[in-house]
């Protein structure tokens, strides 16, 4: 199919924002609704992200062409790392021919599994659900990355996990957890289907792999990633230097994103001309 950056030139002074979430996976975010308010903050390029993600793409790009805004075709694969996690952007791939949408079924069959023991075991502990009899089967309809959070919804919802143990701990302990693909397999399938494949925010510190350059080199010697997300809204002016530099010195892609999934965290206006490797390395062109 045609995209919709078929042929894209962008000034080096365009907005763009390389990491947004829709309903696809964990945002709140109706695609149509983003599409929109990008196309009114007069965006010039936007990459949806959705989390494992990739069957929807096709229908993205006809929306982006529909709405003419280009949509870089993308993903955020969910990987773990050293117990922890730590997600990794692919970028410019075909949306219909590509190897990472068997990872992302395989994440969605795990979750899905994943998903009904923890039902099961639930429901073994004495925790019932009589307001919604359904409540399984409208979790598994769900995409992957929202099942867990759906679990806590649907326990506080009927009254439990509201003090101490908290709805997301009684999840845990029922077995609850993020599917996940082994980093070198997404790495590997990245390349395989042309794309290049960045660490999403490095400096974040909530449960996923915190980077420094120690951390980077160590990484990078088990994964061949393309580079590293230094743009991000919670790293600090030091975490974002020390991206930046080591980017430079390892001859790294930089990407910009702010991982917003919903109007109460919109977009940020990132200049081109701070991705301009990536970008070009994607096909799309920056004036000098």
């Amino acid at each position: 199919m045609t995209l919709s950056t078929t042929d894209l030139s962008l000034t080096p002074e365009a907005a763009i924002d390389l990491q947004v979430h829709t309903t696809y996976s964990d945002g709140t975010w109706a695609p149509e609704q983003l599409l929109d308010y990008l196309a009114r903050e007069q965006f010039g390029l936007v990459a949806i992200t959705d989390h494992d993600r990739t069957d929807a793409l096709v229908a993205l790009q006809q929306l982006a062409q529909k709405k003419k805004l280009p949509l870089l075709v993308a993903v955020e694969m969910t990987t773990t790392w050293r117990g922890d996690l730590t997600d990794l952007l692919c970028f410019g791939f075909d949306p219909e021919q590509n190897a990472l949408n068997d990872l992302a079924q395989d994440v969605l069959r795990r979750q899905c599994e994943n998903s009904r023991e923890v039902y099961e075991n639930l429901v073994r502990r004495g925790y019932a659900f009589p307001h919604e009899p359904e409540a399984l089967s409208t979790i598994l309809a769900r995409p992957s990355p929202q099942q867990p959070h759906d679990f806590v919804a649907l326990l506080e919802r009927h009254g439990y996990g509201l003090g101490d143990p908290s709805a997301g701990e009684i999840v845990l302990g029922a077995g609850g957890e993020f599917a996940t693909t082994d980093p070198a397999v997404v790495v590997e399938a990245a390349h395989r289907s042309g794309a290049v494949c960045l660490i999403a925010h490095p400096g974040r510190d909530d449960g996923f792999v915190t980077y420094d350059a120690q951390v980077l080199d160590q990484f990078r010697q088990a994964f061949p990633v393309d580079g590293l997300e230094a743009y991000y809204p919670v790293h600090t002016p030091a975490q974002v230097a020390l991206y930046l530099d080591y980017a430079q010195r390892h001859h790294l892609l930089v990407s910009a994103g702010s991982d917003s999934h919903g109007p109460d965290k919109p977009p940020i206006k990132y200049r081109a001309e701070l991705c301009r490797a990536l970008l070009e390395r994607v096909g799309i062109r920056l004036a000098a």
